[in-house]
């Protein structure tokens, strides 16, 4: 488990089973055991399977939050999960516990976008120790509008009332500019790949979309089909001279 926490570093796809799994580690079951032999399998089977980091793309953030309500079945606590990718490449992923236990999926969202905020200030603090600040606001993705709708507008009390005080904080950031919430559909939620486990399509989908590229994928093999009338012809010549 102490590797697959390392190859968590460049490996985001097993982020979220390593983040369940790391919470057996003192009295783990067969199952458990099942569950990382079936994780080394999936790694064996596209071990060339990383991040292609883009030298083309914008310079501006893009944040993708979100959270599972309740997941945890022992203490109904839920599970935060973000990526924020640097124009088409991811710089920062997580998938964690929530220390509090929520009353509303409006709530965790909001969890959700706190959490990834702190973490867009601190890359922006990066980014500027690197000599990078002239950056737009940074784009906050979340697929659940009551969650917006509470960081827009000060008058959701009944709904807000039973949160902390510092997750307030995420209405000073959206007046001062650093960050710009906006709603994308679940479907799109590039985050949910950090929240629950999702079919194989999906996976396959979300992947694409983070900028998870195989090394050792077949290249394409279609100019090779298509020659031109002139190799066609010296490919006729060869065939009619080992003929003879």
């Amino acid at each position: 488990m102490g590797q697959l926490i390392y190859l968590t570093v460049t490996r985001l796809d097993i982020t979220y089973t390593v983040h369940v799994l790391s919470q057996f580690m003192q009295c783990p079951t067969q199952a458990h055991y099942t569950t990382a032999l079936r994780v080394l399998r999936y790694l064996k089977h596209a071990p060339g399977q990383g991040i292609l980091l883009s030298s083309q793309s914008d310079a501006c953030l893009t944040a993708y939050c979100d959270s599972d309500w309740g997941k945890c079945s022992d203490s109904r606590k839920s599970v935060t999960g973000f990526c924020i990718l640097l124009g088409a490449s991811p710089v920062s992923w997580r998938s964690k516990k929530q220390s509090v236990v929520a009353r509303s999926t409006a709530e965790v969202e909001y969890r959700a976008i706190a959490t990834t905020t702190c973490e867009i200030m601190w890359l922006l603090s990066l980014f500027r120790d690197l000599g990078l600040s002239h950056l737009a606001p940074a784009v906050l993705k979340c697929d659940n509008q009551a969650a917006l709708y509470i960081a827009a507008n000060p008058v959701f009390h009944e709904r807000t009332k039973h949160i902390e005080v510092d997750c307030h904080f995420i209405r000073k950031k959206m007046q001062a500019g650093l960050i710009c919430p906006s709603y994308v559909p679940t479907k799109a939620q590039l985050a949910d790949i950090f929240t629950k486990v999702v079919y194989v399509v999906q996976h396959s989908f979300l992947l694409s979309k983070l900028g998870f590229f195989n090394l050792f994928s077949p290249p394409n093999l279609r100019g090779s089909v298509e020659q031109t009338p002139a190799i066609q012809a010296t490919h006729a010549t060869e065939e009619e001279k080992q003929l003879d």
